[in-house]
């Protein structure tokens, strides 16, 4: 039952990172978002009458998950408890709820995980990883995600004073990318470098000081340093990296956004292979 307890609950969840990070769970919504979720993550599932009346109609039923039901077909075989549509006001961090709001788990990932992951569809086996430095802005980090998923990363390595992943607009911009793409928050980046390069990963850091253009490089196993989108990298940080790589740019711009520069870098080494 949806009782007010719950609801200041939810209400924590979505407004808190500290709340999400002490009960190890993340609020999702809308029908994308639910049906890419795996199912071990969910915990919670809270729709309205007017979804489960509509929603097959609209968009699922020439478009069934991969899990090969449609969503109605999805909620009647989990847990689930209908509410109105002012108690989804209530709940929902969107000012237009779409009538489905699900409770989830967290994941746990590890170095090892991001260091021996190998997405690439086409048999190209080099390893990308994002190292991200207090990135702030939660539609930049889900970008980031988004992007990394799409370029074949293996994985993304977190400063602690970057955006919790789980902020609801982080998690919406991900588009369902924070499913599959592991990650660690780290409060010792230096570290996790120092272990990239053991592991035979150059490090490169996005930076105007760079003597070459990012698509004058030939990459192997890779790793990109984006620092904070007003301040760049720490010096400290950028000074870990094997090179500088800057991206080119016209005009009189000092910077491009932190994920449409993290974009072009991960693109650039899923086009070029090593040579």
């Amino acid at each position: 039952m949806l009782t007010n307890a719950k609801i200041k609950e939810i209400h924590k969840l979505n407004e808190k990172s500290k709340a999400r990070r002490e009960a190890g769970l993340f609020v999702i919504e809308g029908p994308k978002m639910f049906m890419e979720a795996p199912l071990e993550w969910v915990k919670e599932v809270y729709v309205t009458q007017d979804f489960l009346d509509h929603i097959d109609k609209e968009t699922c039923l020439s478009n069934p998950s991969d899990k090969g039901l449609s969503i109605s077909e999805m909620i009647g075989w989990m847990d689930h408890e209908i509410i109105t549509t002012e108690q989804m006001a209530r709940i929902s961090d969107t000012q237009t709820p779409q009538g489905i709001l699900c409770i989830l788990s967290t994941p746990s990932y590890t170095m090892k995980d991001i260091l021996r992951r190998g997405v690439r569809s086409n048999g190209d086996g080099r390893r990308l990883v994002m190292v991200l430095e207090d990135i702030q802005d939660p539609g930049n980090l889900g970008t980031i995600f988004r992007t990394a998923e799409g370029a074949g990363a293996s994985g993304i390595i977190l400063s602690e004073g970057c955006v919790d992943i789980y902020n609801p607009k982080t998690v919406r911009a991900t588009m369902g990318s924070i499913y599959r793409m592991p990650y660690i928050y780290t409060d010792d980046l230096s570290a996790r470098i120092a272990e990239l390069k053991a592991d035979g990963i150059k490090v490169y850091a996005a930076h105007l000081k760079g003597k070459k253009y990012h698509n004058e490089i030939s990459y192997a196993d890779t790793a990109f340093l984006i620092g904070n989108e007003g301040n760049g990298l720490k010096e400290e940080t950028a000074d870990l990296a094997d090179e500088y790589v800057r991206i080119p740019m016209e005009g009189e711009l000092e910077s491009l956004n932190a994920s449409v520069a993290a974009s072009v870098l991960m693109y650039e080494h899923y086009r070029k292979p090593e040579i």
